[in-house]
């Protein structure tokens, strides 16, 4: 179980860079930064496949279609509505919620999988989701005063951020619950070749991606300076970074921890990602959290504390104890 946290908890500081990214180059487009990130992954993947090629080809072809579904929705969708809400709305209102993504998909995996994890007890649930809820309401509800106090914020374009973040919401439901059938079928497989996997299946997604971009501006009679933008050294050092530490060590470390954790325990350990999300974002403003952000953190902790002192019950017991 600990172990398994703390393969989480790296996973989510890894995680919290992606939303800094698109505060650090604004100019760029949302889907150029999503299909750049991938790209590096890809390439990034490539000598790790080699390293571990005896152990790829041992996956079969729909293991192969598997790791391409993971990488469309779980990676591209997600990080382009993702990069896209945070450059419309800022980082605290679509990190906040992504934040709630612990209580869906921790409501999700229970209501799913409870035959194969067991399920975790409702009546010991709910506390540690309504501290996670609440934590997740004073840190969005202090972002909202401060939007409110800015004379010149767009609130249509807080909205669509929103709503885009609500679509990366979806995206990364499905992917965590999917991502770990796959692991927990495959007991015998490393993670960590998993990981390599998915970046492989990214890497011709994100070429196509990139090029119809090119294209499309192209076309479209964009003085964007394409390939690499106004800033090529900037833009491809991020993508790097981001490919590295967010997307290959990011996903070696969840899947470390979907292998050794229930899919509804995992699901709420994604708090993390908020929680070092909203760090690096308050660094880069150079300010401190209020005091309504830092009770909303204090209960966000309080809550995946208490969610991994709860053990699954498996589904024949609950049965017997409602007899």
């Amino acid at each position: 179980m600990w172990t398994g946290t703390f393969y989480a908890l790296v996973a989510g500081l890894m995680w919290g860079l992606v939303f800094v990214g698109p505060l650090l180059v604004p100019e760029y487009p949302a889907a150029l930064q999503s299909v750049g990130r991938y790209l590096a992954f890809g390439l990034i993947a490539l000598p790790l496949a080699w390293l571990d090629r005896a152990a790829l080809r041992q996956l079969s072809r729909a293991d192969w279609m598997e790791a391409l579904k993971l990488a469309t929705v779980g990676n591209l969708l997600y990080y382009v509505c993702l990069a896209a809400a945070i450059q419309r709305a800022g980082a605290p209102l679509p990190t906040m919620i992504i934040g709630t993504l612990p209580v869906v998909i921790a409501i999700a995996a229970n209501l799913r999988n409870a035959e194969r994890d067991g399920r975790l007890p409702w009546a010991r649930l709910t506390p540690s989701l309504l501290l996670i809820a609440a934590g997740i309401a004073c840190v969005n509800q202090a972002e909202l005063a401060s939007l409110h106090g800015r004379s010149q914020a767009d609130l249509l374009r807080y909205v669509t951020g929103a709503l885009l973040a609500l679509i990366s919401v979806a995206c990364w439901t499905w992917y965590p619950l999917r991502n770990a059938d796959w692991l927990r079928h495959h007991p015998g497989r490393n993670p960590r070749t998993w990981a390599t996997a998915q970046g492989i299946a990214t890497l011709p997604l994100a070429l196509i991606g990139y090029a119809l971009l090119w294209l499309g501006m192209r076309v479209s009679g964009s003085d964007f300076a394409m390939p690499f933008g106004p800033r090529p050294s900037v833009f491809i050092a991020l993508m790097v970074a981001i490919g590295l530490f967010a997307s290959w060590l990011g996903t070696t470390c969840w899947n470390e921890a979907s292998q050794r954790l229930p899919t509804v325990t995992a699901g709420q350990l994604i708090v993390f990602e908020t929680l070092a999300a909203l760090s690096y974002a308050f660094l880069l403003r150079g300010q401190l959290p209020g005091a309504q952000t830092m009770l909303g953190v204090a209960l966000l902790v309080a809550g995946v504390v208490w969610a991994a002192r709860v053990k699954p019950v498996p589904v024949e017991y609950v049965e017997m104890e409602r007899l």
